[in-house]
Formats: C-alpha cells, structure tokens, sequence
C-alpha cells in the first residue's frame, strides 16, 4: 500500500531511522522538526498517516499538536501515531485524549509498528473515498455546505452502545465501571435490547470462545463490517497484537485494563465512527437528492431514463412487456393563475400521494416535468396496464383535493396515454413517444380518461 507519512521529531537520526524503515515499504516520507511546523505541513501536503514525537524543544510539544491536528477540519481525519520515550500511563492516556489513535514508546517495536501503521492507512483510505464522494455532491449542489460531515461537531462526548465479547468476569466489571459513566455497555446475548452496537471490545486471549474468529467474523458480517473493534490483548504479547489488527481489530489495549485508556480509546474510536458515518449519510441523502424530485417526493427524470433502458432491452431480448403511463394534470396552468404557484406546488403533492399510493411496490413513479408525471410497470402487458391507468384516473377524480390554506375544495382530473412494448425494434424514446401521443389523444378526446396506443396505431 502507498501511502505519505508525516515524520516529526526534532532528532535527524530518529526521522532517518523511521524513513528508512518506511520506505522500505514503499511509502513516501515527508519530514518536520517542530510541532507547528508539523500543523501546517499536515495542512499543505495532506499526509496519509503522521507519526509524532512528543519532546520538542520550544513552541509546542506533540500532545499540543496533536490538539490543533484534530480541530481543524482539514486535518481532522488523519490519523496521528505519538511515538515517545515517555512510557508511563499519565502520558500514555494523554496522548489518546489528544485525539492520537496510538501511543507507542521508544525504542519502537518494528513489528508492532508497522502493523498499526497498515491498519490506520486502511482505514484512511475509506476516509479518504467516502470524503471525494462528498466533494463531488458538493461541487453538484446535491450536497450544501450544512450537509457536510466536517459540519458536525466532532469532539463532543455521545453516549454509544459498547458490546464487550469477554469471559473474564473480572474483566468485563471493569470495562463496565470505565465505559458505564458515558456509554450503555452490554454482554454478548443481550445487545438486542440497547440497539447495534457503536463499539465491540474484543478479548483474544477468552477460553470459552476464538476472539480471533469473533474479529474476523464482525469485519466480514454486513451489519458489523464498520462497526469499529477494540482487542485487548497481554502485555508484550506481540504476535497477538499484531495478528488482532490484521483480522480487522482498529485498536488493542494491553490488559491489566487502565479505566482511563480505554475511556480515551473508546472515545477516539467512537468519534472516528460517527465522523465516517456522517459521510456515509451524506452521501446517501446525496444520491436521493440526485434521483428525486424535490417537490413531490416521487423519482425524477434522470431516474426515469436509466431504469426504463434496461426494461426495454429486456423485453426485446424475450423478456417480460414494460409499459408506461403518461400523466397531465388537466387545466393545470388554469389552477396555477388563479390560486396562485404556491397552491399548485400543494396540488403537485398532493397528487403525487395519492399517485404513490394507486401503484405497486414494483412500478416506479416519477415526475417527469411541470404537472406531467410517467409511471414505469416492469412485467406489465398493455392491458392491464390499461386497467391500472383506468383504476389511478377513477381515484384521482373521486374525491376533491383538500389544499391548506385554501377555502374551497379543488376538483381535479388527470389523462393518461398508456404504451407498451410490442416487438424487437422498441426503444425507449419509441415507448415514450407512444405513450405521449396516447396522452394527447385523450386530452384531444376531452380529458378525464385513458388512451392505450398500440404501435401499430402510432405506424
């Protein structure tokens, strides 16, 4: 995996120890002696991974910078590694309540290094794609400024569900104790009362069961796969630390646990979770927003064309009829000069309701411009079509429309034209062009009724 690295630390030969250990690995290395040089490099080359020192001489020390890194938007979601000599518990838990993902002391076990430095960089890379996405909906306007995830408060405390997968009574007190004050923490069997989990502490050294396996399994299983996974493993057990991140674990901690270390990883990881969260909900509000008419609910034009294409060559390679409804709101320009747009939006609606609730799970509705509306029936041969129109058109006049605001009741009628799929030279815009010219037929006809147009009545 290629991938820049940020390497702080006021000393040449622990910068060239470290880059000579990282480019080995094929990552690129990029060097700062200082922490606010470190803070504005970080922002001007946007680094994938920085690993920070925390002694250095004058201005401010790594925890300091550490701090600034995570309260810029711009550098927030990159991950810091503090690498220092400093190797007691109150720096240790310091460091994580500065927003580092990790803590490793000086002389640096290699091994575990690197390890965490391949599971940080997988993680980034998800960060990385879920954020491109959310630049490109932004620079489409499907994503507004208030919508972005680096609009949402990243630092404060939630209370989240925490799964804890242990056997040791002992253990498991503990963890309660620590996460109980913040977060709601359950036992594995009764995770179904608080909710899904927003974080799972995994033991891999239980007896009853394989934590390893329960790892590998959370990452591959589709409801657990982001779900982020803290291991706790012995102390110097270095082969299972390692392994625990290969299988997918985002964190260890050594066991005896330090209530106050896992406070602050739990935290780190809690937050890391909801920022990518954040992203993927913005990005599925985008996607809805790029195929659905924001007026009426109902999907939009560009929806229309990529579902019908695939329907219709389908149907001409043998499969199953595809047909169309065309809709228009009778006198609908009529409605608009005399109430008012505001009335005829509440009009638009109010059909596109009734419309949704008058076809089936498998048709697709959409709004295809001003008050004319085609509906999409996979599976569907004309006549029945014909019916459905038939059945839609009788609702639709049944019961005038009640508009808020609005003293009298509004009587409103719609014509349909309906085409279907008849032989191999069928095309979308053939279908579409049966079914508008059907549509006419019934407006020229006086409105308030269904047309069926065959294709050898359009020849």
């Amino acid at each position: 995996m290629s991938a820049r690295i940020l390497v702080v630390d006021d000393l040449e030969a622990n910068r060239r120890l470290l880059e000579a250990r990282l480019t080995a690995d094929y990552y690129e290395v990029i060097e700062a002696m200082r922490g606010e040089e470190a803070v504005q490099m970080a922002r001007r080359e946007k680094p994938d991974l920085i690993l920070l020192d925390v002694m250095m001489p004058g201005g401010i020390d790594g925890y300091e910078a550490c701090r600034r890194l995570k309260a810029q938007p711009e550098t927030r979601h990159i991950p810091v590694v503090i690498l220092t000599t400093l190797d007691d518990r109150d720096n240790r838990v310091r460091g994580l309540q500065a927003g580092a993902e990790e803590f490793l002391t000086k002389p640096i076990d290699e091994v575990q290094l690197m390890a965490r430095v391949k599971s940080l960089l997988t993680l980034k890379v998800v960060t990385d794609e879920l954020r491109a996405r959310e630049e490109n909906g932004r620079r489409l306007g499907v994503i507004g400024d208030d919508m972005r995830a680096d609009a949402v408060e990243q630092h404060r405390v939630f209370a989240g569900n925490v799964l804890v997968v242990d056997d040791n009574a002992t253990q498991i007190k503990r963890i309660q104790s620590a996460l109980g004050v913040e977060h709601r923490v359950t036992l594995v069997g009764d995770e179904a009362s608080a909710g899904p989990p927003d974080l799972a502490v995994v033991s891999v050294h239980a007896k009853s069961f394989d934590g390893f396996r329960v790892i590998a399994r959370m990452r591959s299983g589709e409801a657990t796969r982001h779900l982020p996974i803290l291991a706790i493993v012995d102390t110097d057990d270095r082969a299972r630390a390692v392994r625990a991140l290969e299988l997918g674990a985002h964190d260890i901690i050594i066991r005896p646990i330090d209530e106050e270390e896992l406070i602050a990883r739990a935290r780190t990881l809690m937050r890391r979770k909801r920022y990518m969260d954040a992203l993927r909900q913005r990005l599925d509000q985008s996607l809805e927003l790029a195929i659905t008419d924001q007026l009426t609910g109902l999907y939009n034009r560009r929806f229309l064309m990529t579902q019908l294409g695939p329907l219709v060559n389908r149907a001409q390679c043998g499969g199953e009829p595809v047909s169309l409804m065309t809709i228009d709101l009778d006198h609908f320009k009529r409605c608009n000069d005399t109430f008012g747009h505001d009335i005829g939006d509440a009009v638009l609606r109010e059909f596109s309701a009734r419309l949704g609730s008058n076809t089936r799970p498998s048709d697709f509705a959409c709004r295809f411009g001003g008050e004319e509306f085609i509906v999409i029936m996979p599976r569907t041969p004309g006549d029945i079509a014909c019916l459905a129109a038939e059945r839609l058109r009788r609702s639709i006049c049944a019961s005038p429309f009640i508009i808020p605001g609005l003293a009298q009741q509004l009587e409103v009628t719609i014509s349909i034209g309906v085409a279907s799929t008849e032989g191999v030279d069928d095309t979308p815009e053939t279908l579409l062009k049966r079914a508008d010219e059907a549509l006419y037929e019934a407006k020229r006809a006086g409105r308030n009724r269904v047309i069926g147009k065959a294709a050898r009545d359009a020849a």
